[in-house]
């Protein structure tokens, strides 16, 4: 079940949305002023993934 964000054209305000199945993406409202005018926005979140190989976001500073 995927979580989306989402920012409101009306208001600006940021917001996130379980979104249980396509028909459920057509009636996003905003829950600060219920405008059905959002759109959705690049998660940083909801990019992150494993990763094989070296890299990662850790570091060990000693």
């Amino acid at each position: 079940m995927p979580i989306y964000e989402y920012v409101c054209n009306s208001c600006g305000k940021k917001f996130s949305q379980l979104v249980l199945s396509l028909e459920d993406k057509q009636d996003i409202r905003c829950p600060h002023c219920g405008s059905e005018d959002v759109k959705r926005v690049f998660s940083p979140f909801g990019s992150l993934g494993a990763s094989s190989g070296s890299g990662g976001s850790c570091t060990s500073f000693g």
